[in-house]
C-alpha cells in the first residue's frame, strides 16, 4: 500500500527546488538525502527537458538531493530536477513509501494509520458494526471513520476512553460507545 508522505508544491528560486506539503509525522526520515519516493503525477502538462526536443515528465520514483525547512515551508530538491521549468511540472505530485517500508512505532499504544484501515468495529459485546475506511486527523483528536454495513459513515473519536482496545493480531478494534453517537 501506498502511504503519501507529501505533495509537492510550487518551484523556489530557479535551480530547481520545490516546496513539499508534508503528510507525515516523521518529515527528517521521509526527505533525508538518498531517499527514494513513489510518485502519483498531478494534472501539470509535461515540460521541455535539458535536451533538444524532448519532454520531462514526472517519473515513477524521486530521489532526494536534499531537503531543508526554510520560513515553516519544506523546500526539496530532487536528483535531475535543477531548473525551474521542470521543477514546474512536479506540481501536484503525491510522493509515497510503500507501507511495507516503514517500521510499526515502539509505543505498544501507538499505530499507523494502514495498520488500522480495514479493522472490523465491534462492541465490547462483540457486534459488527463495520470496519475502519480510513484515519482522519482532527485537532483535538484522531478519528476513526466507520464504514457502516448499510454503506454510512460515522465518527469515532480515537481516544482510550471510546477505544480500549486495539486488536491488530485479530484484526478488530473494540469500542464502548457512548449512546447516540452512531446517530449523528
Amino acid at each position: 500500500m501506498l502511504l503519501i508522505v507529501g505533495r509537492v508544491g510550487k518551484p523556489h528560486g530557479i535551480r530547481g527546488e520545490v516546496t513539499v506539503e508534508v503528510r507525515t509525522d516523521e518529515p527528517e526520515a521521509r526527505f533525508a538525502p538518498g531517499t527514494v519516493l513513489r510518485t502519483v503525477p498531478g494534472a501539470t502538462p509535461a515540460a521541455p527537458a535539458p535536451g533538444p526536443g524532448e519532454q520531462f515528465q514526472v517519473p515513477a520514483e524521486l530521489v532526494i538531493e536534499f531537503a531543508r525547512f526554510h520560513q515553516g515551508r519544506m523546500l526539496v530538491a530532487f536528483e535531475g530536477v535543477h531548473d525551474r521549468d521542470v521543477a514546474e511540472v512536479l506540481r501536484g505530485t503525491l510522493l509515497g513509501v510503500d507501507s511495507a517500508d516503514v517500521a510499526p512505532p515502539e509505543d505498544p499504544e501507538e499505530w499507523n494509520d494502514h495498520q488500522l484501515v480495514g479493522l472490523a468495529v465491534v462492541t465490547r459485546d462483540g457486534e459488527r458494526l463495520g470496519e475502519v475506511a480510513r484515519i482522519d486527523h482532527a485537532p483535538a483528536s484522531d478519528l476513526l471513520v466507520l464504514r457502516r454495513s448499510e454503506g454510512r459513515t460515522a465518527l469515532i473519536p480515537f481516544v482510550k476512553a471510546i477505544v480500549p482496545e486495539v486488536d491488530l493480531a485479530g484484526g478488530r478494534v473494540v469500542v464502548d460507545l457512548p449512546g447516540g453517537l452512531l446517530d449523528l
